[in-house]
Formats: C-alpha cells, structure tokens, sequence
C-alpha cells in the first residue's frame, strides 16, 4: 500500500525539524502499484485545482473600488448615473487584465502596482468623462469631479488589492504550499534554500528535480528520474514548480513541463539575470523576485481558455458550413460507395480524442473490413478488397468528410492531432516518449504532421514531435495557416489528377 505524504509540521524553517520535514515528504514516496495494462495509459485530463492565488479575490476588490468610485461620483439624472458602476467595473477589469494585473505572483504589493493602477485609472474615467461630454455636452464632468474620481479609484483599488493580498500571507505562512524546484543541483539549491529561509512566500520545497544527478543528497532530497517526480508531485501534492533555466533547454526537462501542466501546477522560471529566452512557453509580464531571483510565470502556449473557446466557436460554425456546402459531394460519395460496395456507407471506428477520451469517428466506407482487423492494423495500402472508388476516396481525402459531423458535436476539431485507434496509442506510447501528450489539445481532421506530408505509414516519431510543437506553439492564426495549407494541397491533387 503506498504510504501517505509526511505533513509539514513547522513553517519553512532552516533548522534540523524544517529539515527532516522536507525530507520525509518525499523519501516516504513508495512506488504505486500498477498493472502492466496500465503501463501505457492515454494522458489523464488536467486537474482542476483550487488556488489561493486566484483571481476571483483581485476582480471582487477592483469593482468593489469601481462601484464605489462611480456611486461617489454620479448624480441621479445625470449623464453618469449610478448604474453606470457595472460597465465601468467591467471596462476596469478589462483595462487590468490587459496590463497582466491578475496574472499570479509570489510576492505581490499593491504599492509596485501603483504604476500600473493609477495609469488604468486615468483612462477609464477620461475615458467616461469623454462619452459623457459627448452625449450631454451641458452635464459633462468638471475636472474637480474628474480628478477626484482617479483619485478615489486609485486609493480604493490599492486598499482592496492591498487587503487581500494580506489576506493571502497570512493563509500561506498558516498552509505553505508544497513546490519542486527544477534544474542543475548547484542552483536548484540556492533556490531552495531561498525559500527555506523566506516562508512569508508560503511554498515548502520538497524536492529538487534534476534527471541529470546521480544520487540525491543534502538538504532537499534530488529526484533523478520522471516517475520520482511524478509520485512526488502527486502524493506530496505539489502545486508550484519553479525552473532555473529554460524548460526547453533539454528534452528531460522539457517533458517535465507537461507533467506539471497536466497536474495543475503553477510554473515559473527563476532567472538571476532576468535574460534567459524561452521558446516553448509564453513568459507573462510583469517579472517577480523570490529573494533577489527574478522570477516570471510561465504559460504553455496552449493554455489560453478564452481563446480555445474561440477556437471552438470557429470549428463549429465553419464545420457547419462545410457540412451545408459539401453536401451534394458528400451524396455522390456514398452513392458511388453504395453502387461499388454495397450497404453500409458509413464506417465508424473507435479512436482517442482530448484527454483520452474515446469517441466513435465517422468516415466513407473504403473496404470491407471485421472489426477486430479495423482496430488492430496499421495499414491497408495494397489490400485487394479496396474497390477503385475507395481507393480514390482515400486519395483524395474525401472518405473524411464525415468528419465534419465528428467536429459539430465536439469530437474533434477542424485542426489538431489525428486520432488513433486506441490499440496502437497504447503501443505508440509504450515506445515513444512525449506521444502522450499529443491528447492535450483536440484532435483534428487535419494538422501540422499532415501538411507536411506525415500521412498514412509514416514514421510516428515525427508524427508525435510535428504534433507536440504545434500544440506548445498553437495560435488561431496557425489554425488558419494549416486550414489554408490543407485547401492548396487538395486542389493540388484535383489538379495533378484531371
């Protein structure tokens, strides 16, 4: 039975207890026990975790301060009344937002914020002052109601930011949080002690993460091996991991990233020089310090919700279209199946999609196939019970139109990683590293594996790195980029065919 992780008796303490306790938490870690089938799992979806540092607490100060602001200084019956308090606390939120004022820190001060406050401030109620000079020219506000309107702003947000970041000291010095340090041993360690010494942070290292050390030593135990810090991160529940270099800088350290992300910890880069350049991750501004250590957020490029949803919108409506559009070819398709095949137009198969999860894919039926074969074998170039219809519905691409209902319902995406029979992502896994981590993002109709001519019985180590680096540098525009790619190579092939 796997033991439970030690609990952090003291407060981050440098003495001997502070000491023990960090150690036992992590060499109490005892391998789970786990089946052969188990071996190779699809990636598990990420956690949902509650944090201290959310951002629900910064949001409900800022419109407090707004809502308050704009009741001081609204007239009924004015051109600014009263109700005007909930689009201004929107538009301030939003103004926030932008300048990166919600994103988490380790060592957050309203007073540095100031700055950044006072100019957001300044904007939103010049701005007001505008609209309402130019609906009501003869109720416009007077510079006095306009500066002591920023005025108020600014104090009231620096009050209640400053309140609940107070709030949030005292809650981490009571429960630190549990956090791995990333890196060679010699700065992993200098960080480390760091937040040994400062426990006003309120993080408890448990661990130092470093594949490339032999034996693990010293203050905080080293973890030299991915499953060590997979069992440390989850029975020690680890909810920060703070790197000393570029996670990129080696393909080890690099895997590391996804499994924290799918984990739910916060990561962050701790650069003493503030220069290190990150390809893989978005850097969020603004920088930090942890002890004299400038230290940044780090962000997958694949972790914007505001824009997956736009992504999704945009799968959904542009499926649709497509769906309406191609639907006299989808017909003569399967009326070209029915005539050639016989009954049974549609083929369904089971794959992996998001996270692991199975969904049925629907496609053109192309050959006669049992079930168990369709699910087990690779390839069916050359079979001989593939009529010349199927075989030119494969060429072109045209036995996945279906598909397009697969992306209406929220299956797949237009553009992701292709879905594999779950069969072979079991094996694929087994023997290539980082083929897991292809189901973080929706799978796709098509992609950048497929533009680039990775299709049918290609090498699926390229498949799965073409598809890692899509999904860690993801953008709408890049949607777009391979949509458009994908569009040139099939009337290339209309083309090259007449």
């Amino acid at each position: 039975m796997d033991s439970a992780p030690a609990r952090h008796t003291g407060q981050g303490g440098t003495g001997p207890a502070g000491t023990a306790a960090v150690r036992r938490s992590v060499t109490a870690i005892h391998p789970p026990r786990r089946s052969r089938a188990d071996q190779a799992r699809p990636l598990v979806r990420p956690q949902r975790i509650r944090r201290r540092g959310g951002v629900v607490p910064l949001l409900a100060a800022d419109a407090l301060a707004a809502v308050l602001t704009t009741t001081a200084v609204a007239r009924p019956g004015a051109a600014l009344p009263p109700e005007a308090a909930a689009p201004i606390a929107v538009l301030l939120a939003v103004l926030h937002a932008q300048a990166g004022l919600y994103r988490p820190r380790l060592a957050p001060s309203a007073l540095l914020e100031l700055p950044a406050l006072a100019g957001r401030a300044a904007a939103l109620w010049c701005g007001a002052a505008a609209v309402v000079a130019a609906a009501v020219p003869g109720q416009a506000l007077g510079w006095s109601a306009l500066l002591s309107a920023v005025c108020l702003q600014i104090v009231l947000t620096c009050a209640g930011r400053g309140f609940v970041n107070w709030i949030r000291r005292r809650s981490a010095l009571r429960r630190p949080s549990s956090i791995l340090v990333v890196g060679p041993v010699a700065g992993a360690s200098a960080v480390a002690a760091a937040l040994h010494g400062r426990p006003e942070y309120g993080l408890r290292p448990i661990g130092l993460a470093d594949t490339a050390a032999e034996e693990g030593g010293g203050a905080v135990p080293v973890l030299a091996t991915h499953e060590d810090i997979r069992r440390a991160v989850i029975q020690n529940s680890v909810r920060h991991a703070v790197f000393t270099r570029p996670p990129e800088a080696d393909e080890h350290t690099a895997s590391l990233v996804r499994l924290f992300h799918d984990h739910g910890c916060r990561l962050w880069l701790a650069d003493p020089a503030g220069t290190a350049k990150v390809t893989g991750m978005r850097v969020a501004q603004p920088a930090d310090q942890l002890w004299g250590y400038a230290v940044q957020p780090l962000l997958p490029r694949s972790s914007r919700p505001a824009e997956r949803w736009v992504k999704r919108a945009i799968d959904g409506l542009l499926a649709a279209i497509a769906l309406l559009a191609a639907a006299p070819v989808m017909g003569v398709c399967a009326l070209a199946v029915r005539i050639s095949d016989g009954p049974g137009v549609i083929f369904r198969q089971e794959r992996v999609g998001l996270y692991g999860r199975s969904f049925t894919l629907l496609k053109f039926r192309t050959l006669r196939a049992d079930e168990h074969e369709s699910a087990t074998r690779w390839t069916v170039a050359g079979d001989n019970r593939m009529s010349p219809v199927g075989s030119f519905l494969r060429k072109s691409s045209l036995d996945e139109l279906p598909q397009l209902w697969n992306v209406v319902r929220g299956d797949m995406s237009l553009v992701g990683p292709r879905p594999e029979r779950p069969f072979f992502v079991a094996k694929f896994a087994a023997v290539h590293p980082g083929y897991e981590a292809r189901h973080r993002m929706p799978v796709g109709i098509t992609g950048l594996a497929q533009i680039n001519g990775l299709r049918g019985d290609t090498s699926i180590e390229d498949r799965a790195r073409f598809d890692n680096h899509y999904i860690d540098t993801w953008s709408l525009w890049q949607d777009l980029w391979i949509l458009a790619r994908t569009v040139a190579s099939f009337f290339r092939f209309r083309l090259g065919g007449s």
